[in-house]
């Protein structure tokens, strides 16, 4: 049994990874942005900058998965402001806490979240771990975002980044929000459809996640994608095929532009995003196709 504290451990994927480490035995502590109500709680707060380091004592692990949701909102200055504080300076106070303890407290490894948007429009590209940053304002955040760990990296603690694509599950994320509109038989293309999506299954990241925790000589970034991305066409299709819909509709892309205003670029964007490290350490994808992660969201 291993004590593994995880920030974010109420969203998507976070309560995911919770639910498989407790069930395997291991004791989870939560930071939390209150007080704490109980031992398995460490105060902190992410846009203040501040961790409790004395709780973060002793931690095998410490999984960073907190930030406000880039697609929650409009991108106006203020919530841009928001999304950027939320993970850069929260990843600047887990690291300098985890660089303050002693030796023998300091965890052995840090997992940062961080994205695909670190390499902004790749059209047809394929690209891996190697690829540079993209510009705009994802790729921008991510690598700022990453850059705040490196304390950690610094005080010798093997430190990792989870370059996460679109989580395929029905309670959050992007497919929260799809599979409501393809079960009505509303699905459709975004824009022309040919950008592709680099997607990866809820239980696929969860046991990437774990893979990183527990293999030891692993860090930098990993992208946490399954191996073949597709086209928005053809995930399309493959929503009508396994929920047994029509997917006759499309979204152009000057509407969505109105509705969703610079985000929209993201939405449209073109990621062709694998998992060449994931891959090359011997991690092996539960659901690597789409249609089985989506029968698995189901």
């Amino acid at each position: 049994m291993r004590r593994i504290a995880v920030t974010g451990a109420s969203g998507l994927i976070g309560s995911a990874l919770v639910r498989s480490l407790t069930a395997d035995g291991h004791h989870v502590v939560r930071l939390v942005r209150r007080t704490p109500r109980t031992e398995d709680e460490v105060r902190w707060d992410p846009e203040g900058g501040r961790a409790d380091a004395a709780g973060l004592a002793g931690c095998h692990a410490v999984v960073n998965l907190a930030g406000a949701g880039v697609g929650d909102r409009r991108w106006t200055d203020a919530y841009k402001r928001r999304v950027r504080d939320s993970r850069v300076n929260g990843t600047a106070a887990l690291a300098r806490a985890v660089a303050a303890l002693d030796d023998g407290d300091r965890p052995r490894v840090l997992v940062n979240g961080s994205a695909i948007g670190y390499y902004g429009e790749t059209g047809d590209r394929v690209v891996d771990e190697d690829a540079p940053p993209g510009t705009g304002f994802l790729p921008e955040l991510c690598v700022e975002w990453e850059a705040a760990a490196d304390p950690a990296r610094q005080a010798g603690v093997r430190t990792v980044f989870t370059r996460t694509g679109l989580v395929v599950s029905r309670h959050g994320g992007a497919w929260g929000r799809l599979f409501p509109l393809f079960r009505a038989g509303l699905g459709g293309r975004l824009g022309d459809g040919r950008q592709y999506w680099s997607f990866v299954a809820l239980h696929d990241e969860v046991a990437a996640i774990r893979h990183l925790i527990d293999t030891d000589g692993l860090s930098g970034p990993f992208n946490l994608t399954a191996p073949n991305p597709l086209t928005n066409r053809e995930i399309t299709a493959a929503m009508g095929r396994v929920l047994h819909r029509p997917t006759p509709f499309a979204v152009p892309a000057p509407v969505l532009r109105s509705v969703l205003g610079e985000m929209a670029g993201d939405v449209l964007g073109s990621a062709r995003v694998v998992p060449k490290r994931l891959l090359e350490s011997g991690f092996r994808f539960a659901f690597p196709d789409i249609e089985g992660a989506i029968r698995a969201a189901l």
